[in-house]
């Protein structure tokens, strides 16, 4: 049964939504629907509003305007277990008291008081988890000592213990290796195909997600763009949503957003790949 027939509402709809940071506007007017099984990646400069987007779905950030629906049901900041959630990639402490499959459990019994003892059909659901994300050959070393990939897969295995019908990824690649990056693309793809869910994917560089993504929502300047890949990423509609010259170029295969202005970032960042 797809998540369209098992739950009314759809996975998302955002109407009207502004949101403001002091006196500067990030992005005002956003409706957006998102259906079940769709792949949605956010792209656009730092400080533009896309993590505060996700945290905004997920009740934990305020709109200046407008609403949003997820799963049916207005977002609360209790929280909603149908909801998954991967946090950007940030390495934990070497010292970080758990094993990699503690990691994942977190994700079924972390709403609990106290440490998590898991339950018998919890221990084999855990188990499913981290071979489902392919891992079981270091599930039971110290998390802390893992390489990033492997601390993201679990992130991902922990994400997806509640089989949600939506999941919001927030920069889930960075800092990882391309191998890793394919790794971590192919997991959350596989999730929304098997179970119909939706994803919200924020990137930097849409090149690992792009034979996945439906559609860009593409936020710079105060201002957004949402469509399919071939009718976001060109020169014409990003160089209108800067005002200012933009290239994109296809090189190996690959996207180069160039000369996007970015006033967030360092100043030696002339160009990246197709991200602002």
């Amino acid at each position: 049964m797809s998540a369209a027939t098992s739950a009314p509402g759809l996975p998302l709809r955002i109407t009207g939504a502004a949101l403001r940071r002091g006196d500067r506007e990030l992005w005002a007017g956003l409706d957006l629907e998102v259906q079940p099984g769709e792949l949605l990646a956010v792209l656009g400069p730092s400080g533009s509003g896309k993590t505060t987007l996700l945290r905004a779905i997920l009740g934990l950030e305020s709109l200046s305007a407008g609403h949003i629906e997820a799963l049916g049901r207005p977002v609360r900041q209790r929280g909603n277990r149908d909801i998954g959630y991967i946090p950007q990639q940030r390495p934990l402490p070497p010292e970080t008291p758990l094993r990699g499959r503690d990691l994942v459990a977190l994700g079924i019994n972390g709403h609990r008081f106290g440490f998590p003892f898991p339950r018998r059909g919890e221990r084999e659901r855990v188990d499913a988890l981290v071979d489902a994300v392919g891992a079981r050959a270091f599930a039971d070393r110290p998390v802390g000592l893992l390489s990033g990939g492997e601390q993201q897969r679990l992130r991902v295995g922990q994400a997806l213990a509640d089989n949600p019908r939506l999941l919001l990824c927030d920069e889930p690649l960075t800092s990882l290796d391309l191998a890793n990056q394919q790794a971590v693309v192919g997991l959350i793809d596989a999730h929304r195909r098997r179970s119909d869910a939706a994803v919200l994917l924020v990137t930097h560089d849409i090149n690992p997600v792009l034979g996945a993504v439906d559609r860009i929502l593409y936020i710079a300047g105060g201002r957004f763009t949402l469509g399919t890949p071939d009718e976001v990423l060109t020169s014409r509609v990003l160089s209108d949503l800067y005002g200012a010259p933009v290239e994109v170029l296809r090189a190996g295969g690959r996207l180069v957003v160039v000369g996007a202005p970015d006033a967030e970032a360092s100043s030696h960042h002339h160009h990246h790949e197709a991200s602002a």
